[in-house]
């Protein structure tokens, strides 16, 4: 049913001819003409801004001057829009289908909205039936829980939605992390590896030469036997062919001579390759192989320049700017805070660890032995010094002729030395995840190689014992 001519009229009269709907808050002003409150406020407000000047303000509709002081509420007018916004509601009641009659009863049982013709038929009979006025605020209040337990759900949901999403996000974060490491692992193996073969095949080539040489010197040897003999052949043939009074001739001296000369048992055999490589077990953990070269590193007091202290264990050494009366030494270093290890390394591979944990400054490696300790002391290979350098303001690097700068994913806290004498390599690794740092070109070694260090202040430095296990 829809609305009347009259409620349709009464509508348009309490109409806002500013917004063209029913008015909200209703004022009238001076020439009687009413709008909503907000809409002539904020059509005033608008016409002021557009000039910038205080102006006189005039009706929409009839261009009668007016004052915003002078708005008063028109309550009857809001009155009449309440009770149209009733008689809407009434007029947009929902109508039976069965009867076209409205529908303003409630049957408990099935649930369903009868009008009074549908409450008299059989079906209904018995059943709970209720005026839709009485019960509709209980299943009101009802369906606002029902829409505050939905709310809580769905907030619920949102909450598990955004963790969800963290933690595909946090998931993606540490596989890209874990694929990370695994690849700088390999390649991690993959360089060492290299290393590794570059020292076995270079043993394996000094085997070989040294082996060949001895080999050639016996075929030399061999080689003039066989003309030796050939010769006393030829003369005791042109002996035996002669006349009798030269074969008589010193007869018995020639066979006294040659009695006891035997042939030389065959040597069949080929010498036994001593550089072999069981490749499988490098792949064993880096640190493993790497700790199977490991010794045992001390500190050499006799080098150590005045301002170190050095722990009575000999492994940890401190810059301490304390001027001791130390013995005299020409070893010692006299003008950088120095020191090098007590192990003379000549040959073989050699690994040491050094903690640096509580240091944020130092350089290790290994050095000659006898490199000079004052001015013109420069720490580069060309001067006999292999080490790496970690300072606060370049961060970590490798102190070749142009040094060179290296960049970790995370600051070591154990550095390992490994020293190939043979091979000339000298490389550096993160002794607490097994991680390559830095190899120095080949060199070629033909001086004692000591472990050098250089201590500053504020940044000890320590040397862990051996890792037998």
């Amino acid at each position: 049913m829809g609305l009347s001519i009259s409620i349709i009229k009464m509508i348009e009269l309490s109409s806002c001819s500013i917004c063209n709907k029913m008015m909200s808050h209703p004022v009238r002003i001076n020439c009687g003409h009413s709008y909503c409150k907000s809409c002539i406020e904020r059509d005033c407000n608008k016409v002021s801004s557009e000039t910038g000047l205080k102006i006189k303000l005039s009706c929409p509709l009839c261009g009668s001057p007016f004052s915003l002081e002078n708005l008063q509420p028109n309550k009857d007018l809001e009155n009449i829009i309440d009770v149209i916004k009733e008689m809407e509601e009434e007029a947009n009641k929902m109508l039976c289908n069965d009867h076209s009659e409205k529908l303003d009863l409630f049957c408990e049982d099935e649930g369903q909205l009868l009008c009074w013709r549908c409450n008299w038929e059989d079906r209904h009979k018995g059943h709970s039936v209720a005026l839709v006025g009485d019960v509709y605020r209980g299943y009101k209040e009802k369906l606002q829980e029902t829409v505050k337990k939905l709310s809580e759900l769905q907030e619920n949901n949102r909450a598990q939605l955004r963790l969800m999403t963290k933690q595909i996000k946090d998931w993606k974060a540490a596989i890209e992390v874990q694929r990370q490491r695994i690849h700088s692992d390999f390649k991690n193996l993959q360089r060492f590896l290299h290393e590794e073969e570059k020292s076995y095949l270079w043993r394996l080539e000094n085997e070989e030469e040294q082996v060949l040489r001895s080999l050639k010197d016996a075929e030399a040897n061999l080689q003039k036997k066989c003309e030796e003999t050939e010769s006393q052949i030829l003369k005791l043939e042109g002996k035996c062919a002669g006349p009798a009074q030269d074969i008589l001739q010193d007869v018995k001296n020639t066979l006294s001579r040659f009695e006891t000369v035997e042939p030389e048992p065959l040597k069949a055999e080929l010498p036994e390759v001593r550089t072999t490589c069981n490749v499988s077990e490098l792949y064993f953990d880096v640190k493993t192989l790497l700790r199977c070269h490991q010794v045992s590193v001390t500190l050499d007091p006799s080098t150590a320049h005045r301002d170190l202290t050095l722990s009575e264990d000999r492994r940890q050494v401190t810059y301490k700017r304390c001027h001791e009366n130390l013995e005299a030494s020409t070893e010692r270093f006299d003008v950088l805070p120095c020191v090098l290890g007590c192990e003379d390394f000549t040959s073989g591979r050699h690994y040491f660890e050094v903690s640096v944990e509580n240091a944020t400054t130092w350089d290790v490696g290994v050095c000659v032995k006898d490199v000079p300790r004052g001015f013109d002391r420069k720490e580069e290979p060309e001067f006999g010094f292999w080490t790496i350098r970690m300072c606060k303001k370049d961060g970590l690097g490798a102190l070749t002729s142009t040094p060179t700068s290296l960049h970790l994913s995370e600051k070591p806290q154990l550095v390992g030395v490994f020293l190939d004498y043979e091979a000339g390599l000298v490389s550096f690794y993160n002794g607490t995840s097994g991680s390559h740092i830095f190899t120095f070109p080949k060199a070629s070694f033909r001086d004692t190689l000591r472990p050098f260090f250089q201590v500053y202040e504020h940044s000890p430095l320590f040397l862990p014992a051996r890792n037998d296990g």
